[in-house]
C-alpha cells in the first residue's frame, strides 16, 4: 500500500507544487488467483498556493 501511495503522490507532483500533507481517502486492490495483485488507493494532498 505504501507504494501506490508514494505513486499517486509522485504523479500529483507532476502538476501540484508545494505539497505538504496526504490523506488516504479510499483503499482498494485487485486479486488475481486468489492474491492481492496491486493496492489502488484515493488521496487528498494538502497544498499551500504561491503568493
Amino acid at each position: 500500500m505504501e507504494d501506490a501511495i508514494n505513486q499517486a503522490i509522485g504523479k500529483a507532483s507532476e502538476t501540484v507544487r508545494h505539497m505538504r500533507w496526504f490523506q488516504v481517502t479510499e483503499t482498494r486492490g485487485d486479486i488475481v488467483d486468489n492474491k492481492v495483485a496491486h493496492w489502488q488507493v484515493t488521496i487528498k494532498v494538502g497544498f499551500t498556493l504561491d503568493e
